[in-house]
């Protein structure tokens, strides 16, 4: 039976419904958030799955192009593979639940969420990760939740919850935020330089929030919630514990104490035999869990060390940074290049600019049609010594590649000061903690590089956490970790940003939740970390973006022509367009409002390609001189295409100085020739000249018009006839001619003419 559940939730209404649809899953919901409509289920496997040392979990989040109205792109017409936002989708659904599911669970849990109308002032990645947790809270899948999430802007300096698609335009920052009714577990944030203070007031304002979303979660779980199903547990036996302790616990610390990491590892493999061989001999039974056992081992002393002796295994003090270099300029040929290291985490980033045309187009449920920046990330298995081919970019690779992109996004120049589509490629040589914030300092210099004007440097930073099991409020935070303290810490929360704000956040935990007094000293701790690295290893190395760009970069040039005057510029079916492509070899892209892109590596060609469309682009105006080509002959003169598309007439009297008799001794179809506008008639037809770009001959004098005097005057007798005393034309006895048709002259048939021989007297000339 349907039952509909209802709240407010941010001036919007959030509907619930249960027990209608799709009710073989263990838990179902339909999420109305305003108009949109997420189904969200959740299914768990009836056995564990054998074999496995973990909780396997899957998140799925399906967008359908029906939702917005529309049809998929491509040739099938059908959604394929999921999307990068509905990737981070996922991500973001499963980081703040992951953590809250028992631990030693082997049974499969799928979390789906199918999306089935959107409306775009209210976010359907909201609807569903909301949906996911009433999915699972009201499912029998053992969960100790509930968690919530919603979206938070900054409009001026007013937090918006669950900002509409205006508000999102014009706010600040972009932050998902997840919790539970008592703590944070999730943020992930993209920003334009926010303060530190300023994104906590906004976390905690959020959180307020998501404790009444939580409440309204609770209150459903106990009208329709299902009892908890139970479960074979996997946990490891008490009794091998610790015996592996007992045995262990002495090497172990002094396996882990050292820099490097292949020797910490080379150590607790050695360590890890010894280990078989004592339990195999105690108890067969424990064999397959003797990698549980060392990672429990290992896990306690690293733990130990942070948490009782605020001792790091590399000697580092808590808020110490590993050892910091960078270097540009190491890849000739590419646009800007740079490697940045910190410690034994290596990341090389390379940029690219291209034309506008280049963008990336999205094919997504949101308005976003394109994007300029792009930031890829790839973490191939040599980076941590592993014998693993290369593979399409997974889940983790993808959302570090958007976290790096999301932090640069905010000192990027706009399309006006800066033309270019930007492609920053950042591939992980080696891994050793946090490459996500390593690759974005290795792409800010990249960008600096490549003479791309960021306002100013990018760094980021992550820390860590180790908190008392007994006690909450006893905590530790340390500053960069590396992979073994990412490995058996509480959080890697990583921040990026400039000397002025947080640009971009994104926080991983495998506890329940963090509190905000953790988050202000994570905050803390990793400013200082990332001013650090701003002053004292990326200004040093590049002090501001270069002023030149790579000579085998494109140099993209901008107007502004009359959007009625684009139709010329392209030419029918793209006729004077691709002319003026193939003359000059240069790119040209031009937007609906008259912006025109001209990109080409020869600055020339791109300058040529600039004058031809400015030319076409503007009406023609007497002086004006064009380097043109002959394309017709005619007896009276020669037609001489001056722009693409454009042609005017070169009368025979106007191409030489000296005299010439036939259009075809001086000229012939296909001669390049420079041209003067002369005039232009009032039908528009452009009359040229090519002796008025051509120096005079020496000596040269201009020939004078025949005189003959004012018409209707006395001009004396005519030869042959007496003088009458009468002006020409009103002599009533003078013989009359018929000349007929009026001679063809310059080209032009102006049809008979009318000589107007009224009886008494008409006009006419010789």
């Amino acid at each position: 039976m349907k039952q509909v559940f209802s709240m407010d939730l941010a001036g919007r209404p959030l509907t619930v419904e249960v027990g209608q649809l799709a009710l073989f899953a263990n838990g179902s919901c339909l999420v109305h958030y305003g108009d949109t409509v997420v189904l969200s289920t959740a299914t768990a496997s009836k056995q564990p799955r054998p074999g496995i040392d973990f909780f396997p979990l899957s998140v799925d989040y399906e967008e359908k192009m029906y939702s917005v109205g529309r049809f998929p792109g491509g040739f099938l017409k059908r959604e394929g593979r999921p999307t990068e936002k509905a990737i981070l989708t996922c991500r973001a659904i499963d980081r703040p639940m992951r953590p809250l599911f028992p631990k030693d669970l082997r049974n499969d849990v799928n979390i789906n969420n199918l999306v089935m109308s959107v409306d775009p002032d209210c976010s359907p990645e909201i609807a569903a990760m909301i949906g996911s947790s009433i999915a699972v809270s009201i499912s029998d899948i053992p969960w100790n939740g509930p968690t919530a999430s919603l979206s938070i802007g900054l409009v001026g300096h007013d937090v918006v919850i669950n900002p509409t698609e205006a508000q999102r335009q014009e706010s600040r920052l972009d932050l998902t935020l997840a919790g539970t009714e008592a703590k944070v577990c999730m943020i992930e944030a993209g920003a334009q330089e926010v303060p530190d203070e300023e994104m906590l007031e906004a976390i905690i304002a959020g959180h307020k929030v998501i404790q009444e979303v939580c409440r309204f979660i609770k209150d459903i779980q106990a009208q329709v919630g299902k009892a908890k199903f139970s479960y074979p547990s996997a946990k490891l036996p008490k009794e091998m514990l610790a015996l592996v302790l007992d045995t262990s616990w002495d090497r172990m610390r002094e396996a882990v104490l050292t820099k490097n990491k292949e020797i910490r590892d080379a150590r607790v493999q050695e360590l890890t035999a010894a280990v078989e061989e004592t339990v195999a001999a105690t108890n067969e039974d424990w064999m397959p869990f003797i990698n549980e056992a060392i990672y429990q081992v290992e896990k306690k002393v690293v733990r130990d060390y942070l948490f009782r002796e605020h001792r790091r295994v590399d000697g580092r003090a808590m808020d110490e940074i590993r050892p910091l270099s960078c270097e540009v300029g190491l890849l000739p040929r590419v646009h800007g290049s740079a490697l940045f290291q910190r410690g034994q985490t290596q990341v090389l980033t390379s940029c690219t600019l291209a034309p506008m045309s280049k963008v990336q187009v999205l094919d997504g449920l949101d308005n976003d049609e394109s994007k300029r920046y792009i930031h890829q990330y790839n973490f191939p298995g040599y980076s941590t010594g592993e014998a693993k081919s290369t593979r399409s970019p997974g889940r983790r690779e993808i959302g570090h590649g958007a976290l790096a992109e999301r932090s640069l996004l905010a000192v990027l120049p706009s399309v006006d000061e800066f033309p270019y589509a930007i492609r920053n490629v950042s591939e992980v040589l080696m891994s050793n903690g946090s490459t996500s914030q390593a690759s974005v300092c290795a792409s800010t210099l990249a960008l600096m590089d490549a003479g791309v004007p960021i306002t100013r440097p990018v760094a980021g930073i992550s820390s860590g956490l180790i908190t008392d099991p007994d006690n909450d409020h006893n905590y530790t935070v340390f500053m960069d970790i590396q992979g073994i303290e990412d490995f058996f810490g509480d959080m890697d929360f990583k921040v990026a940003g400039t000397t002025e704000g947080i640009t971009g956040i994104q926080v991983d935990i495998k506890v329940d939740g963090l509190s905000y007094d953790i988050i202000r000293d994570a905050f803390a701790m990793t400013r200082k970390g990332r001013l650090q690295i701003i002053n004292e290893v990326i200004k040093p190395c590049l002090e501001a973006p270069r002023e030149h760009l790579s000579a085998f970069a494109p140099k993209i040039y901008t107007l502004t022509i009359n959007p009625d005057k684009i139709s010329e510029v392209i030419g029918k079916g793209g006729k004077v367009i691709n002319k003026i492509i193939d003359q000059t070899g240069a790119e040209i892209d031009i937007e609906d409002d008259g912006h025109v892109y001209v990109s080409c590596t020869d600055e020339q060609k791109a300058q040529q390609a600039m004058s031809i469309i400015k030319g076409i682009a503007t009406d023609p105006v007497p002086g004006q001189v064009y380097a043109g080509q002959v394309t017709r002959l005619m007896t009276f003169g020669a037609f001489v295409e001056y722009l693409p598309g454009k042609e005017g007439l070169v009368h025979i009297s106007k191409i030489d100085w000296n005299r010439v008799e036939k259009v075809e001794d001086a000229l012939q179809v296909g001669d390049a020739v420079t041209v003067k506008i002369t005039d232009i008639d009032d039908q528009g037809r452009v009359n040229l000249s090519i002796r008025d770009c051509l120096p005079k001959p020496e000596g040269w004098v201009e020939p004078q018009p025949v005189e003959r005097g004012d018409r209707g005057a006395d001009r004396g007798p005519r030869s042959g006839r007496p003088h009458s005393g009468m002006t020409r034309g009103h002599n009533e006895n003078r013989e009359r001619f018929d000349r007929g048709p009026r001679e063809r002259r310059g080209g032009f048939d102006r049809g008979p003419r009318d000589n107007n021989n009224s009886e008494g007297g008409g006009h006419f000339r010789d």
